[in-house]
């Protein structure tokens, strides 16, 4: 029998739905989701000593002769897959992966993040996060043809994918992952949908769940939609802002602080916080923007940020402070504006979490904002003139900062440092070997 409810809930849910297959999600360490389905006879076996699985087939887990490894699904995790048939249905739970001695997997990317949600707890805290993620839709896989020529917000014929948003938002849902809005965004065929905010680990299983869900909802309409960082030369770039907060055991809101003498609410903690995010925003850049494509949409003159600052109006900076709700306690909280969607969301919130922390731990002073100037229209060059340090230019830069840096080894585990390490510098060196053609053919159908 089941050992706790949550357990019992999904034989139940199991039984009463007419579920014959149960999938078991986890990602590599880049990111990309991996499946295998288990037939529900296996399931209490499954929770009980997990279920082996080949370690060596996936990318960053392990070699050959280490390649034994157990999948524990978790059962709070468990959703019947809407987009699948009522009758003989699909379900899905996530997993932490584990060695067969049962000691958590260092590969595991989502218990690093479990790992550093610990580490918060263990101070006092709670870390909510809410990303909003853009996308693009394209007639196909095989080029850049667009579906609408919209831009920001449009509400006419022009954004002909409002049905696809619609579809999508409605399966999310179905599936448990509240959506606060969907729009157009500003390049043509280019979309947003954002989730409601939630604790990080939750909402790391709910972007590898969003990011499924739009792929599923484009290819019933037959289209398809890439989370490219920049999949067109010329327009938009598609980013994941995220918006993050720390609240205190008693749910307190320990960012706000409403006798803030800078006029921005912002307490003590926050202010560590976003000190620390600026410190080693250039050392997790290739946790944040893993690709060589994803430095397309950082450069000069693009709505991208790539210069470390912060301020409350000035959406140029990198770390912007919403002002939607002034005064609100729960509103309170800061947006880090360089991350793109095709980043591991739990290597991504982990390695974000772990700054503002070191930044509170350390207590590190807060430069001053940066409101009166708009540093978008400032090239790398202008911007270290006037003192301003920047992101790296390069996935080539941004790996050897994260390479020496001893502070993403200790936050992420030697494994997948060292594997990153090792993967992004052989991505580097094959892009700057053969540049044509090279980002499209091998990134535009997988992202």
């Amino acid at each position: 029998m089941a050992t706790n409810p949550d357990q019992d809930f999904v034989l139940k849910t199991i039984k009463s739905r007419d579920v014959h297959f149960v999938r078991f999600w986890f990602t590599d360490v880049l990111g990309t989701m991996k499946s295998f389905a288990v037939i529900p006879s296996e399931l209490e076996n499954a929770f009980a000593e997990g279920m082996g699985f080949d370690g060596s087939c996936v990318e960053g887990f392990c070699r050959t002769q280490e390649s034994d490894m157990l999948a524990f699904p978790e059962a709070s995790t468990f959703q019947v897959l809407p987009w699948r048939p009522d009758s003989n249905a699909v379900a899905r739970m996530f997993c932490t992966i584990k060695t067969p001695s049962g000691e958590a997997f260092e590969g595991d990317t989502r218990s690093v993040l479990k790992r550093v949600v610990d580490q918060a707890a263990q101070m006092g805290y709670a870390f909510n996060v809410g990303p909003e993620l853009e996308y693009y839709y394209f007639k196909d896989s095989e080029g850049t043809e667009v579906l609408d020529r919209g831009g920001y917000f449009d509400l006419t014929c022009l954004d002909s994918a409002s049905d696809l948003r619609r579809d999508t938002v409605l399966t999310l849902e179905k599936m448990g992952i509240p959506v606060e809005y969907s729009h157009h965004e500003n390049g043509p065929s280019q979309h947003e949908i954002d989730l409601r905010y939630s604790d990080a680990l939750s909402m790391a299983d709910a972007v590898m769940t969003y990011k499924l869900v739009v792929k599923e909802i484009a290819m019933k309409h037959g289209v398809h939609a890439s989370f490219m960082p920049k999949p067109m030369a010329g327009e938009a770039g598609s980013g994941m802002h995220v918006h993050q907060s720390l609240f205190d055991m008693d749910g307190n809101n320990a960012f706000f602080d409403p006798d803030d003498a800078q006029g921005y609410n912002l307490s003590k903690v926050a202010k560590h916080y976003i000190a620390g995010l600026l410190k080693y925003a250039p050392e997790f850049c290739a946790i944040t923007n893993q690709y060589v494509n994803s430095y397309k949409r950082l450069v000069d003159g693009g709505e991208a940020p790539l210069y470390i600052s912060w301020a409350q109006r000035n959406r140029s900076t990198l770390v912007r402070i919403p002002g939607y709700k002034p005064g609100k306690e729960s509103a309170c909280r800061i947006e880090l504006r360089s991350p793109d969607p095709a980043a591991n969301p739990y290597l991504a919130f982990a390695a974000m979490l772990a700054a503002g922390l070191k930044g509170i731990e350390d207590e590190l002073e807060l430069q001053p904002p940066t409101e009166d100037r708009d540093l978008f229209r400032l090239s790398r060059q202008e911007l270290r003139k006037l003192g301003f340090a920047t992101l790296p230019d390069s996935l080539g830069e941004a790996v050897e900062l994260f390479a020496s840096s001893d502070f993403m080894r200790e936050v992420l585990g030697e494994h997948i440092h060292g594997y990153l390490v090792e993967a992004k510098r052989e991505e580097w060196n094959s892009y700057q070997r053969n540049v044509t053609q090279w980002e499209r053919d091998r990134y535009l159908a997988a992202l």
